[in-house]
């Protein structure tokens, strides 16, 4: 009775014609990494290395409530889940010394030989700044599951 309907089934895929080909199942792409931004005080802009992958752009800030006192900032802040990174220029700095008094309980620090400053806010946010060159400084903060991105965004970035 098994030998019958194994013939049976046989005749009957047959009847049904020759089958489609087998769709090709090909290997995933890794997904490339979001360039990205470009940020400037002036007329030299800082090209900032290529966002986390999986991060997207979710607006810009103007201010960083750190500082000691106001000045001009542009930013972007990039996102991944509830996961935040931002990347901007803080301007009108000249000098180092203008510069290590910018923001209370930061440890100051050297960056490629250029002054730097990090500190902690609430939240857990993590933030990294240095002075670029007179009139720039370049300013990384993110949250605690991006927080390993910021060594890397500060090493690339292009001034």
């Amino acid at each position: 009775m098994r030998r019958l309907a194994t013939v049976l089934l046989t005749l009957s895929l047959a009847a049904c014609g020759p089958s489609a080909p087998a769709p090709q199942i090909g290997r995933p792409s890794p997904v490339a990494a979001v360039t990205g931004p470009t940020l400037s005080c002036g007329s030299a802009p800082v090209g900032v290395a290529a966002m986390p992958v999986g991060t997207t752009r979710s607006g810009t800030f103007r201010h960083v409530r750190s500082l000691t006192r106001k000045l001009k900032v542009r930013g972007e802040t990039w996102s991944r889940g509830a996961e935040r990174l931002h990347v901007g220029v803080v301007c009108g700095v000249r000098t180092a010394e203008e510069f290590a008094t910018l923001v209370n309980r930061a440890t100051l620090g050297m960056h490629h030989g250029k002054p730097a400053l990090s500190w902690e806010t609430r939240g857990d946010l993590h933030n990294f700044m240095w002075l670029e060159r007179p009139g720039t400084a370049v300013y990384v903060a993110a949250t605690p599951g991006l927080s390993t991105e910021i060594d890397r965004i500060a090493d690339e970035a292009t001034g």
